[in-house]
C-alpha cells in the first residue's frame, strides 16, 4: 500500500512563505512601487505647501518659448492662480503686445489708460500706476495691449535698454512671492528684458518634433543672456503641455525631452482638454472656472512643484 502524504485532501504540504517582519514581530507589507507618471518616470512625492505669513522678495520667472501656440499664456494664468490658492502673492506681467494674458483674466486691455508699454517707455509712470487687482485673491496683473508693439523701437536707443523691465519691477518685488512674466513668442528685445530680470525660466512646450528644435534654440538664448546680462539666470523647468498620450509621436517626443533634460522636466503634464478654451472665453483661470477638473488639478500640482523648486 502506498502511503498517502499528509496534507489537505491528500496533497503534499505547502512550504510556508516567510513574510517581512517588523521590529515588533508583526508582518510588514512590502512598500508599493511608485506610480509611473506621464513622463515615464516614477512620480515624486511633493507635500502640499504650507501657507506663508511673510511675503517677498519675489522669485521672478520668465514663461518663455519663441514658438507660439504651446500653452504659454494659459500656463502663466493658471500657474499664477494656483500659486495664489496656496497663499502666495503673485504678480503676472503681460509682455506680449497681443495682450492674451490680460484678456484671459477678463481685463478690457484695449480700454486701459496705462499698460506695461507706458511703464517701459515713460519714466514718470510707476508700476503702481499700472497694477490691476484681478478677481483672484492674491493675483495682480501688469496688463498689455497692442501699444507694446512700438516699445522695441522706442527702447532701441536707450542706455541699458535690456534692464528696463527689471528697473520697473524692482519697487514691488518685496510685496510678492512670485512674479510670472508672459514673454511674447519671439526672441526680441522685450523677451530679452523678461530674461534679464528673471531668476529662472519655465519653458512650456508641446510634444512635437519641431518643439525639440525650438527648445535647443531657446536654451542657447538663455545661455547668452546669462553670460552677458544676468548671471543668475537658468532654466528652472520644462512643462509639457497639450499632451495626448494616445499618439505614438507624443510619447516618443516625451521620451526624448526627458532623456535630454532629465529632472528639469516637471512631473506634472498638462493634457489636452476642451476646458482651457472655455476659460479663455470666460476670462478666468481654470482653477475657478472648473475647479474640480483635471486641468485645475494639474496646475495645482505644478504649483506645488514650483514652490518646492524655488522654495518660496
Amino acid at each position: 500500500m502506498t502511503d498517502v502524504p499528509t496534507g489537505v485532501g491528500g496533497l503534499s504540504p505547502v512550504e510556508p512563505v516567510s513574510l517581512p517582519i517588523d521590529v515588533d514581530g508583526s508582518s510588514a507589507p512590502a512598500d508599493p512601487e511608485p506610480a509611473i507618471g506621464l513622463t515615464g518616470r516614477p512620480a515624486r512625492h511633493i507635500p502640499e505647501p504650507k501657507p506663508k505669513s511673510v511675503h517677498g522678495p519675489a522669485k521672478v520667472i520668465a514663461m518663455c518659448n519663441q514658438k507660439g501656440g504651446v500653452g504659454k499664456t494659459t500656463s502663466t494664468i493658471n500657474l499664477g492662480a494656483s500659486l495664489a490658492e496656496y497663499g502666495r502673492r503673485v504678480l503676472l506681467v503681460d509682455l506680449d503686445p497681443q495682450g492674451a494674458l490680460s484678456a484671459g483674466l477678463g481685463v478690457p486691455h484695449y480700454e486701459l489708460e496705462h499698460t506695461v508699454h507706458n511703464l517701459l517707455v515713460e519714466p514718470r509712470v510707476s508700476i503702481d500706476d499700472v497694477l490691476i487687482n484681478t478677481r483672484v485673491k492674491g493675483l495682480d496683473l501688469v496688463p498689455s495691449n497692442i501699444d507694446l508693439s512700438a516699445a522695441e523701437i522706442q527702447l532701441v536707443n536707450e542706455v541699458g535698454r535690456e534692464q528696463t523691465l527689471s528697473r520697473a519691477l524692482y519697487p514691488v518685488l518685496d510685496r510678492y512671492d512670485y512674479v510670472l512674466i508672459d514673454c511674447q513668442p519671439s526672441l526680441g528685445l522685450l523677451t530679452v528684458n523678461g530674461l534679464a530680470c528673471a531668476d529662472g525660466v519655465i519653458i512650456p512646450t508641446e510634444c512635437e518634433f519641431f518643439s525639440l528644435r525650438g527648445l535647443a534654440l531657446l536654451t542657447d538664448t538663455v545661455d547668452k543672456v546669462r553670460d552677458r546680462l544676468n548671471p543668475k539666470l537658468d532654466i528652472s523647468g520644462i512643462l509639457i503641455t497639450r499632451y495626448d498620450n494616445r499618439t505614438v509621436n507624443a510619447r516618443e517626443v516625451m521620451a526624448r525631452v526627458v532623456e535630454r533634460f532629465g529632472d528639469l522636466v516637471f512631473d506634472t503634464v498638462i493634457s489636452r482638454t476642451v476646458r482651457f478654451p472655455e476659460t479663455s472665453v470666460a476670462g478666468e483661470p481654470i482653477t475657478t472656472w472648473a475647479p474640480k477638473s483635471g486641468g485645475a488639478q494639474a496646475y495645482r500640482a505644478l504649483a506645488c512643484e514650483v514652490i518646492d523648486r524655488f522654495g518660496a
